[in-house]
């Protein structure tokens, strides 16, 4: 009995956590530690099976306004942190390559 009690308390708990994910790119970062990132999913049509662009767009904070347009991010969700965010950066994904154009013509 005690030796069952022993396993169970000294397992290791996994990490996975029950917050969605979504990968997207980013749109705009117009805003102060505020990026919008464009979802797009695809799905079958459910008569033609033809398959259909769907796109959405979604807040997400980003504490060290690290993400450029562009950039493929993926953001998890969060509490609400404002009117509109509930979904926080959790990595880039993908930087873009439009943004490091840029900034070499502007440099």
């Amino acid at each position: 009995m005690t030796a069952t009690t022993e396993t169970i308390q000294g397992a290791q708990p996994t990490t996975e956590s029950r917050r969605n994910e979504k990968v997207g790119q980013v749109v705009s970062t117009k805003m102060q530690k505020t990026i919008v990132v464009e979802v797009e999913m695809r799905k079958a049509h459910p008569k033609y099976k033809r398959i259909v662009r769907s796109s959405r767009k979604f807040y997400a904070h980003d504490e060290q306004n690290s993400a450029r347009v562009g950039d493929m991010v993926r953001i998890r969700e969060t509490r609400p942190l404002s009117k509109l965010k509930r979904w926080s950066l959790e990595e880039i994904v993908r930087r873009s390559t439009l943004t490091q154009v840029d900034d070499g013509a502007t440099a």
